[in-house]
């Protein structure tokens, strides 16, 4: 009876915990402060609501798959990959634009008509289920499907370490994902023993924080900086490229395509001609 009773405990401790921790369905986050008191981080709701309230009803949102119920129901807003995993291909294509440079990945944004990009970020507030935390799974993915454009070992050190601070990969340091998430956190200085773009999830200084888009635009970062959404520019929106004015040449003149020796055999009947016409004056 002792031991039915354990198990039966048992049971119902692991269901509840499994309730808190893993199927909760509130937004809110909470964490606390080192003097014990509660802080209320509603960063997800504001930016599904902002999301909402900004953009076209038709408007076409990437993100990981993991938030794509919440913004399809919150927000209202169409996705690319959602929870419903079925389609990994299309996963895939996603996670090669996160993992690609900001030229490659706006190719493939604007072969998806991607409108806005969404983001998890935590390095402002250590919160580590953000995306760069998540990253390796997206380029695991990709690779996947696009073996020849994605390689998981480019996003490594020599030593086999993932990191994003000066030491990581310049595949890394350059991806569409890492500069969305670090976009102006260089400039950030979060406390006085810190230096200005300290990680407090990865616990390092960013190694890039000279982030400049051209193909993307900032729209909005929530107030913890936890979600943050990029507008894609169209072709019409970007940024002029510079080129040299062009320059026409003259017309030339028509020349013969008859060769020197053609040209010499022309003349000569010519001549031939000329000479029989005064033999029949005479």
């Amino acid at each position: 009876m002792l031991m039915l009773m354990l198990l039966m405990m048992f049971a119902v401790h692991c269901t509840w915990v499994t309730s808190n921790a893993y199927s909760s369905p509130s937004v809110v986050l909470a964490s606390y402060n080192h003097d014990g008191s509660r802080n209320i981080l509603d960063d997800f709701r504001e930016a599904y609501y902002w999301l909402r309230q900004n953009t076209d009803e038709h408007a076409r949102v990437m993100s990981w798959w993991d938030y794509g119920y919440q913004i399809a129901g919150m927000a209202n807003r169409t996705t690319l990959v959602d929870n419903n995993t079925w389609n990994n291909s299309h996963i895939a294509l996603v996670g090669k634009a996160m993992s690609s440079n900001e030229s490659a990945a706006y190719e493939i944004m604007r072969s998806l008509d991607v409108d806005y990009v969404l983001i998890i970020f935590g390095g402002v507030i250590g919160y580590s289920g953000d995306d760069i935390n998540k990253f390796l799974w997206m380029v695991r993915i990709a690779e996947g499907e696009h073996p020849k454009d994605i390689r998981e070992s480019d996003y490594f050190t020599p030593q086999g370490e993932f990191r994003v601070d000066k030491a990581g990969s310049p595949t890394l340091l350059n991806c569409l994902m890492y500069k969305m998430s670090y976009y102006r956190f260089g400039e950030m200085q979060l406390d006085f023993r810190t230096p200005p773009g300290f990680d407090r999830t990865r616990n390092v200084e960013i190694g890039n924080k000279d982030i400049k888009f051209q193909h993307l635009e900032e729209a909005f970062t929530s107030e913890h900086w936890l979600v943050r959404i990029y507008k894609v520019k169209h072709l019409d929106n970007r940024e002029p490229l510079d080129h040299k004015p062009r320059s026409v040449t003259p017309k030339q003149k028509y020349t013969s395509k008859k060769t020197a020796k053609r040209k010499r055999g022309h003349i000569k009947n010519k001549l031939l001609l000329r000479k029989g016409k005064k033999l029949q004056k005479k």
